[in-house]
């Protein structure tokens, strides 16, 4: 038995007739907490890009200088898993207060650091954190919101990105500049202090959705600190076959942290998890490379390229938008369009860089897969979410999230690999770096087409 919410917390759907919306005054205050939690992992993803080399400088930290992106990575499936177990058994509120304390705590260790060492291990703290404090929003949204909400507050969720893709970098440089890098990390702690504020009260009101959790083993945490470890090797060795052999690691330890089936799309949720992966691993294995190639293929400067990235994030937005517009209709259709979109799009941009084509022509493309991103991307966790039951909301959030980042690291790291084969060879490595992203966002179509 569990108690009843306080007064002041919603409940899962509103009174006959009345159609509220995501910043009605009951909703109005855990919409606005959950954004600015995601606007605070959003910025401080974008800054530390802005302000790495000056990190590495200052503590002669050269060589874990791919660590300190690496490790937040790997941690943050971690997160994901913890968070996920301790919510289906206690609430979302308890877990996401400890959540924002532990991403704080790496905000902090990051800043105050005397040693590369100890601000790798900030950067761990802060991955965790942040992993975990996304698989309880989902949680808090499962609970809090009624399905014909949770695709608005998706993308807004996706819309809490862009302000950070246009104003994080510049913003954590002017911070650099004028107080020092460790400020970046340091200022950011009274900001999470402030969004954990307005958080608490309503999130330890919550209860603990009814049914007993269907995950009771401590399994998952094991798998998930094997998998973490293995997808560090990915990136971090330089052997291909030990390289390979650490893939093949990750990927076993996937199948025991995702539901069964999701490594050969299974019908249903399986394939829903799967979408999501396959889309993170395609789009972000392109993303991480495409300012390279627009600099070394066609010269294009990197102001240009920045602006090009600004446009990519608002048409996410757009995509996420138009998506929430078909808050209740079939989910299949949607991430079926979705994915299709995003493998024609990427298609098309191995013939362009096959041609040698116009660099505004790529660059076109590449907003379009982004839009793609969009309509089908939010939609997998409108989609989980309407497929979990009160037992198992948590642990799925973190499946899904453990997809999304486990798919997107080995997806890059595998995109590594190819680029270094293909320039030892004297091969343009771009054509088969994006034929890759190519066949993956191809596969996330094969697996959205079987999530209904």
């Amino acid at each position: 038995m569990t108690d009843a919410p306080a007064p002041d917390v919603p409940a899962v759907t509103t009174a006959p007739g009345k159609r509220e919306g995501v910043l009605s005054p009951t909703y109005l205050a855990t919409t606005l907490g959950t954004v600015a939690v995601i606007v605070l992992v959003a910025f401080e993803t974008m800054a530390v890009i802005t302000v790495m080399p000056d990190v590495s400088d200052d503590l002669d930290g050269r060589r874990l200088y791919a660590l300190g992106f690496a490790a937040p990575l790997a941690s943050g499936v971690i997160g994901m898993v913890l968070a996920g177990m301790w919510s289906d058994r206690v609430g979302p509120g308890r877990p996401l207060l400890a959540a924002l304390g532990v991403f704080a705590s790496g905000l902090l260790v990051a800043g105050v650091a005397p040693t590369m060492e100890l601000f790798v291990a900030g950067r761990f703290l802060q991955g965790m954190g942040g992993g975990a404090s996304m698989v309880v929003l989902y949680v808090l949204v499962g609970i809090l919101y009624p399905g014909r909400l949770q695709a608005s507050l998706f993308a807004a969720y996706a819309a809490a990105w862009v302000l950070p893709s246009f104003f994080g970098p510049l913003l954590a440089a002017w911070v650099a500049d004028a107080f020092g890098w460790r400020w970046v990390f340091i200022g950011t702690v009274a900001l999470v202090a402030a969004v954990t504020a307005v958080l608490a009260r309503r999130a330890l009101a919550v209860p603990r959705s009814e049914g007993a959790p269907m995950h009771t083993s401590l399994r998952p945490l094991w798998w998930a600190l094997l998998a973490a470890a293995a997808v560090m090797g990915v990136r971090l060795l330089d052997v291909e076959v030990a390289s390979l052999a650490c893939a093949a690691v990750v990927l076993f330890a996937l199948s025991k942290l995702l539901p069964a089936g999701a490594l050969r799309l299974g019908r249903g949720l399986p394939s829903v998890i799967s979408t999501r992966g396959l889309l993170a691993g395609s789009f972000f294995t392109a993303q991480a490379y495409v300012v390279l190639m627009f600099e070394e293929q066609w010269g294009m400067d990197a102001t240009t390229a920045g602006f090009v990235l600004a446009a990519v994030g608002v048409v996410w937005w757009l995509g996420s938008s138009l998506q929430a517009k078909n808050s209740e209709k079939a989910h299949a259709l949607v991430m079926t369009a979705g994915t299709a979109l995003l493998a024609v799009a990427f298609v098309a941009m191995t013939a362009v860089i096959a041609l040698d084509a116009n660099v505004w022509l790529a660059a076109a493309v590449f907003v379009v897969a982004a839009g793609a991103m969009g309509l089908a991307y939010p939609r997998t966790t409108v989609a989980m979410l309407a497929l979990s039951t009160d037992a198992d909301r948590g642990s799925n959030s973190a499946a899904i999230n453990a997809a999304d980042s486990m798919g997107a690291a080995l997806s890059i790291a595998v995109a590594g690999l190819i680029m270094g084969v293909a320039e030892s060879a004297d091969v343009e490595p771009f054509f088969p770096l994006y034929a890759f992203a190519a066949a993956l966002a191809v596969l996330s179509l094969l697996a959205a087409r079987r999530t209904a």
